[in-house]
């Protein structure tokens, strides 16, 4: 299929290759090597190395990519790991370390960029965080929340879904809550299909939607009991955006594997990535 048309069908045949022809049913589904079905574990992964990650996790998923078209590929073996494939790495030389004054939260970012503590959100729990992550120039990257008051999901009216992509989904250690809408906790980079690509970044463990659709994929980690929920993101939530909508901090791409490309091969992405494997939430 050719050009931006929006199918009834999940995606262009660029995403066929990367997860919508198995069905991407939640933020950590790949397809099985005989594409008989989803299985868990991450789809199209775009992992720094341990090394750099600050992490102390090694991880094998990478980004699995067609040599000879740049297309992305979920080529799995049974175990649902991608195939080994070029890995983006930060770009930034220097990194330092942020710790709210309470020493509750912490994590790496650029030496050159700033994180500004803010007011919490009316609502939160006490001792809650939030911090503006802004990059060397000034512009925007993500805010951390924590103490987040539980929120219900936004309704899905039948018929208002929109094909999704898990594009990028990286395990994250951090204290939280399991319950049968919930996942293990995870860096993910997703896009939801409108009239363009809109893709956003964050933590989740939240179940993002059922047969490759959602109409909102959210960036929202729910905390163990009395915690509040986490949030460390470009946006809260990212849907499908109509055309009078503000997209911006989200992205939006012409394309899937324009999207793909921007999280195998964008040093933005991969300074933001390893940004937000590197939090840690102290028990």
């Amino acid at each position: 299929m050719k050009g931006m048309m929006i199918p009834t069908r999940p995606v262009t045949r660029p995403v066929a290759a990367v997860a919508l022809a198995c069905g991407v049913l939640l933020a950590g589904t790949a397809c099985s090597a005989d594409n008989k079905g989803p299985q868990v574990g991450p789809t199209v992964t775009s992992q720094p190395n341990s090394s750099e990650s600050g992490t102390g996790t090694p991880e094998s998923t990478t980004t699995a990519t067609d040599s000879a078209s740049g297309s992305p590929s979920a080529s799995a073996d049974p175990g649902g790991s991608p195939s080994a494939g070029p890995s983006p790495a930060a770009t930034a030389l220097s990194w330092k370390t942020y710790t709210d004054p309470a020493k509750t939260v912490s994590f790496e970012l650029p030496k050159d960029w700033i994180a500004q503590s803010l007011t919490p959100e009316a609502g939160s729990l006490p001792g809650a965080v939030k911090v503006e992550v802004k990059d060397g120039a000034g512009k925007y990257v993500a805010t951390l929340q924590t103490g987040l008051p539980t929120a219900a999901p936004a309704a899905c009216p039948a018929g208002q879904s929109r094909p999704y992509v898990v594009i990028s989904s990286v395990p994250l250690d951090i204290p939280h809550s399991d319950g049968p809408d919930t996942i293990d906790p995870r860096v993910v980079f997703r896009v939801i299909q409108g009239y363009r690509f809109f893709g956003s970044f964050g933590i989740t463990n939240v179940v993002a939607g059922s047969d490759g659709q959602s109409c909102e994929l959210r960036n929202r980690v729910q905390g163990p009991a009395g915690r509040g929920d986490y949030s460390f993101a470009d946006v809260p939530a990212i849907h499908a955006f109509a055309a009078d909508e503000k997209v911006a901090p989200a992205k939006a791409f012409d394309t899937l594997d324009l999207a793909a490309k921007y999280a195998a091969h964008g040093s933005d992405f991969a300074n933001a990535q390893r940004m937000l494997l590197s939090l840690k939430v102290n028990p």
